[in-house]
């Protein structure tokens, strides 16, 4: 991903992330597209992680929340 400030270009702009999560058979990607200065990327995320992580743990599909 792209936390900024700089770094980032049309095809991939400041704040774009990408988490996975997986657990036995099962792998879920996600593209974000966070909002802020660099710490505000990196904290919405670390809430998007844990609340997929937190989704997969309870048998949840995490790309729904």
């Amino acid at each position: 991903g792209v936390a900024g400030p700089g770094g980032g270009s049309p095809e991939k702009p400041v704040g774009t992330v990408w988490l996975a999560w997986a657990a036995a058979d099962r792998m879920f990607t996600r593209r974000f597209q966070f909002t802020g200065d660099r710490q505000a990327v990196r904290e919405q995320s670390v809430e998007a992680a844990l609340v997929g992580l937190i989704s997969l743990v309870n048998g949840e599909n995490p790309l729904q929340g």
